[in-house]
């Protein structure tokens, strides 16, 4: 062969090879994991349309790992096992600091925690559930459990904390009468039915911080993070993508900085508050 002929065939080669590396790159399959704010069933039926549609947007497939308890959630988030996480806000601070972990978008309306009561409760104030038995669905979901009982402890409030692995948990055990009250979020108590919903009332709630990240590891390459975070961002523009946001309560997604909306939560002094529960 040419010597000019032997030249062009390695470069038509290593243009190839660079396109197939490109091709892969893109098909490559990447986890997400999320957080059990309800069961598995219920997060599978809500995240996977969304999945299936990214994956016809973008070609990057999304692999939905869900695991069964908020401690199994924590462990896998702390170790870098995700490559994408949908977290709670304090988690952002917990996943930085351990693996690097970085917020790529979060809803735009505010998280708020919420102590619930039957609507018929006799109890008005905090006051009132000092020494009482409290719901909350996992020590470390941060509105509804986190933030709640460090703000209780600073108004010298005494409870017994019950651990009752979800939202929808804590929802009826309150209303069966198994707890005083309970904690939840804003979203999941505005998610439940009307019939739960319509018996509960709200005495007390936290200050609004920015709510549950989109997270990312950073060994996800910088193309497939923008990717990810385009496709999302571009569901608002049709009826159908507007669906699939609100199933994850992402209804309005923006771009999420973690200087601007998680580091101030490292300055609210609740880390000593974390519980660090076996799998």
């Amino acid at each position: 062969m040419p010597l000019h002929y032997f030249k062009n065939y390695c470069l038509l080669l290593a243009l190839a090879s660079s396109l197939f590396a490109s091709v892969s790159a893109c098909a490559a399959t990447y986890s997400i994991a999320v957080v059990p704010q309800y069961n598995v069933a219920l997060l599978h039926a809500e995240w996977q349309p969304l999945l299936e549609r990214i994956a016809r947007d973008t070609g990057v497939t999304l692999e939905l790992i869900l695991q069964s308890s908020f401690p199994k959630f924590e462990h896998a988030l702390l170790k870098g096992e995700p490559d994408f996480a949908y977290a709670n806000p304090y988690h952002a601070v917990m996943a930085k600091n351990a693996q690097g972990y970085l917020p790529l978008l979060r809803d735009s309306k505010s998280l708020t925690g919420i102590l619930l009561v039957r609507n018929d409760s006799p109890y008005k104030n905090l006051a009132d559930l000092n020494g009482k038995d409290l719901g909350f669905p996992a020590p470390n979901a941060f509105g509804a459990s986190l933030y709640l009982r460090a703000l209780l402890k600073k108004k010298d409030i005494k409870f017994e904390p019950k651990i009752l692995n979800s939202h929808g948990n804590v929802f009826r055990s309150i209303l069966n009468g198994s707890v005083a009250a309970g904690g939840a979020v804003n979203s999941t108590y505005n998610d439940e039915k009307p019939e739960i919903r319509d018996q509960l009332r709200i005495i007390f709630q936290t200050p609004g911080s920015a709510s549950h990240p989109l997270l990312v590891h950073p060994r996800v390459p910088e193309k497939v993070r923008m990717e990810i975070k385009n496709a999302i961002l571009e569901l608002q523009k049709d009826a159908a993508g507007l669906a699939l946001l609100k199933d994850v309560r992402l209804s309005q997604p923006l771009s999420a900085d973690y200087k601007s909306d998680y580091l101030p939560l490292e300055k609210l002094g609740i880390e000593k508050f974390l519980v660090h529960e076996k799998e």
